[in-house]
């Protein structure tokens, strides 16, 4: 018998935590390997989490809603013998080889060549104890380098400004682990604490936890980004940082539209196309004649890289937080098609089980935030996307119709776009094209 501790794995794309959003086991379970046992939420999404032993499980390490870093202790279990896969798994992992979880990708590129773990000889074990006992804890002879295997324990350490040399491994035969840094790490965040707060006048806890300084209003509560808030906070933070946006905004009669939509669901044997379907048909046949718009702007090589076929991301609005889950090859598919997309990806966007492929692919957003009851917006594009199309509320207005004012459906339509990789003619001609297609669907079809 013996207990083996399952850490948190690279979810891939450079993750580096993931929260706890419950477990899908108890202590005293029985696991397989391969059986999934928990459920953490990243910054792309929400997956579940497989463990690499069979056995039973004997302790859970973190409470539901915690957030855990890439490696931490996830499980620990119980197994009557260890496959030599499942060692080798553990070994690359605390070694940061690269390998991850199949499916997620890598957050770095493996090495070229890896170095065996756990291969120490007895004479070696005992020259590492010898050097400790005659050096001391953390020290080590002139020009001997640290035991560090893992490429991740050592990036951190040079990010946090930790010198390796004078750390003392708990790993096994002194090898340094990530724990070691990150404790090394807190015990210098302690220590410059310390003497910060011995440098500066004491103030009450009140003064400083409870109430807002500038204001002097007492703060309520407390809410920390993590997770998929902190990933949209980035995302939006980057976009307003790097690109020169411009928006512009075209009022559109909808009548027509909503008319072709009522005699598709009169006529149709299943569901009709919905509204938002439409759009997006007219949008993508926007893009195939202005492609400006659906690109790239790749700032190390000085060029705007146009794309040869649209990915279309859907802002959808979640529990979660805002997602964009992009309906692949919308170019090749019929309304129809782009219909049971846009609902398959809304659907599994709200209930938090989209791909993380599903919700970073996308070439240009369509953001339809007239399902809020709002008419306009100037949004923020999906960096690192170059326009968003902003779709509003469908209202009955006054409108002049061959000289007389009648009650028209009037939608607004907002694009706001990236002024690196056009101009305003460009950007005009793409929304005069599907403010068009709107007010005359029934032509613009025949034409796509």
């Amino acid at each position: 018998m013996s207990t083996q501790i399952f850490t948190l794995p690279d979810l891939g794309e450079g993750l580096t935590e993931a929260e706890l959003v419950r477990w899908l086991v108890e202590v005293g379970d029985t696991v397989a390997v391969d059986a999934p046992v928990a459920e953490v939420e990243t910054a792309k999404a929400t997956v579940e989490v497989p463990s690499p032993f069979g056995g039973v499980i004997a302790e859970l390490h973190g409470e539901e809603g915690a957030t855990l870093s890439v490696g931490a202790p996830l499980i620990s279990v119980t197994t009557e013998s260890v496959s030599r896969a499942a060692q080798t798994y553990v070994e690359e992992e605390r070694a940061g080889s690269g390998n991850v979880l199949i499916g997620y990708g890598t957050s770095e590129a493996a090495p070229s060549r890896r170095r065996r773990t756990g291969s120490a000889t007895p004479a070696t074990a005992t020259a590492t104890a010898t050097a400790t006992a005659t050096n001391g804890p953390g020290r080590r002879p002139a020009g001997e380098r640290p035991p560090v295997i893992s490429p991740i324990v050592r990036q951190l350490a040079r990010r946090a400004g930790v010198d390796l040399t004078t750390l003392a491994g708990t790993g096994p035969n002194g090898l340094i682990t990530r724990r070691d840094v990150e404790s090394a790490v807190a015990a210098q965040t302690t220590v410059t604490a310390s003497e910060s707060r011995a440098a500066q006048p004491q103030q009450s806890p009140r003064a400083e936890d409870g109430v807002d300084r500038r204001t002097g209003l007492p703060i309520r509560t407390r809410v920390p980004l993590t997770g998929l808030r902190k990933a949209v906070t980035e995302t939006l933070s980057r976009s307003r940082s790097e690109i020169p946006e411009a928006t512009t905004w075209v009022d559109v009669d909808a009548t027509a539209l909503l008319d072709l939509r009522a005699q598709l669901e009169l006529n149709a044997t299943g569901r009709a196309p919905g509204v938002l379907a439409m759009v997006a048909r007219f949008v993508v046949a926007g893009l195939a004649r202005h492609p400006e718009l659906n690109a790239r702007v790749d700032t190390e090589r000085g060029e705007v890289v146009h794309l040869d076929g649209v990915n279309l991301g859907l802002a959808a609005q979640t529990d979660r937080g805002l997602v964009v889950p992009a309906v692949s090859d919308a170019h090749r598919l019929t309304m129809r098609g782009l219909d049971a997309e846009i609902r398959r990806l809304t659907t599994a966007a709200r209930e938090g089980t989209a791909t993380a492929a599903e919700l970073t692919s996308g070439s240009f957003t369509l953001n339809n935030y007239g399902v809020l009851g709002v008419d306009g917006s100037a949004a923020i594009i999906n960096h690192p996307e170059v326009a968003i199309l902003g779709l509003g509320r469908i209202i009955a207005r006054p409108w002049v119709v061959d000289d007389a004012i009648v009650v028209r459906q009037i939608v607004q339509l907002s694009l706001v776009f990236d002024h690196r990789v056009c101009d305003g003619g460009t950007a005009g001609g793409f929304l005069r094209f599907v403010a068009d297609a709107i007010e005359s669907p029934t032509s613009a079809l025949a034409d796509l």
